[in-house]
This record gives C-alpha cells, structure tokens and sequence, in this order.
C-alpha cells in the first residue's frame, strides 16, 4: 500500500491549499494526518475541514487536544496560549466535535502513526534527539517495525537497533526490516527545518520507502492573516524562514 502523510497544519489554509491537490494527484491507498491540525495559524476551521475531507485517518496533536478541552494548556507560553483560547472561540461545533473523537495512535499493516513519540502517545512527549530515543531502548519490542510522527516540525528521523540509535537526514529512507524506524513528517504548515516549504511525504509499505515531498506556497498571505487575526507576529514571520 501507498500512504501519504502529512502533519502540522496548524490552520495554515494556504499550505494545505497545495498539499491536498499534490497527494490527491498521487492516487494514494490512503493519507494519514499526524495531528494539530490549528494553532499558531489563522484559518482553523478551513484546515479542520480540508483534513476532514482528504485524510482517511487522523490522530489528535496537542493543539487540537488543547482546544477541544482533551488536556490543560495553563503552562504554555502567553502567545501560544492566547492563540489557543483564540482558536476554540472560533472552531466550529462540528470541528471541535471531530478533534474529540480522535485517537491518539493508529496502525496500519505493521505501522504505527501518532503526533508525538508512540509510547505513551497521549502525553505528547517529542522526539527530536538521538539521546531520547537511546533511553527508549529498553522498550524496544513496544515499537512497531515503522512508525511516523510529527509533532516537532522537523524532519529528522531515526534508524533504532536494539543497541543504537542513527539519526537521518534524508530526503528517501529505506526501511531495513532488521531494524525499526521513526520517520518524522516535517510540518505542513508550520516547518522549522530550515526549509519554509510545507512538509509531506509518501510511504510504500511494500518496498519500505519512504519520500518527502517539499511544496511552495503563499506563504506571505498566510503571515498576512496571522497578524490580521491578531495573533503573535512570530507566529507568521517564522513562515518566511522556516524556523
């Protein structure tokens, strides 16, 4: 089977205004959101809705746990919390509805998607670092053959042996079935690797290949509404950059 992927939309109407076209031409088995689907972005309800209307499954992020009342954001920075309080005023009831009655983890073949690491994939832990994942070792057997996250915006992934870890910064990764993967996403609305083009991928569950794909956006119109809302200027200047 083909999979397409993608993750973080985070409201990000324009980013997702080329993604869903670009995996829709793909004639993909199925497409898989990685979670956090607003926050940060102006346009909530249009990027619940194309989600809605091209993914076959989704599983929930913390952004969209937050807004529909799943878990306490009290901690947060003052700008990502006030973007939050924001976005739940705006959501509609059918969209706030759909984020809570998403899991936090599915499986398909032998892959397992979530937002964070899939663990314990409610409390949202991220994977970002060699250094996590080689005190994870000793769960080793808890990991699927290949698992995708996001989460992070980046898109650094990690090759896992039962005594090592490798990081990978690939633009194709082959899957080695003696080993275990996790393969992170990128951000399709929001990336902070660098690389201000929205983030997606395809997976071949057959030949065990996994490929990013990077699209161009409006990426100006989508700062523009950011500060037309009135949400943190950063929010939107980071688009520009991908940072």
């Amino acid at each position: 089977m083909r999979y397409g992927i993608f993750s973080d939309a985070h409201g990000n109407e324009q980013a997702l205004a080329v993604i869903v076209p670009h995996l829709k031409s793909l004639e993909l088995d199925e497409i898989i959101f990685l979670g956090d689907a607003v926050g940060y972005g102006a346009n909530p309800n249009e990027a619940c809705n194309a989600i809605r209307a091209l993914a076959s499954q989704s599983v929930l992020g913390n952004h969209d746990a937050a807004v529909c009342a799943r878990m306490d954001y009290s901690d947060y920075y003052d700008a990502a919390r006030q973007a939050l309080d924001w976005c739940a005023s705006q959501l509609s009831e059918e969209n706030l509805a759909w984020l809570r009655g998403l899991s936090y983890k599915v499986r398909c073949e032998y892959i397992d998607f979530s937002h964070g690491s899939p663990l314990v994939p409610e409390e949202f832990d991220y994977i970002f670092a060699p250094e996590q994942l080689i005190d994870l070792l000793p769960y080793y057997d808890e990991f699927a053959p290949v698992t995708f996250i996001g989460h992070s915006h980046l898109t650094i992934s990690f090759k896992l042996q039962r005594d090592r870890v490798t990081p990978l910064l690939l633009s194709e990764i082959h899957c080695d079935p003696s080993a275990k993967y996790i393969i992170t996403v990128g951000s399709a609305g929001q990336p902070r690797d660098r690389d201000p083009r929205a983030s997606c991928g395809v997976f071949d569950s057959v030949t065990r290949v996994f490929k990013f794909h990077r699209l161009a956006y409006d990426n100006e119109t989508a700062r523009k509404r950011i500060i037309d809302a009135g949400l943190a200027p950063a929010f939107g200047a980071r688009l520009l950059v991908g940072m």
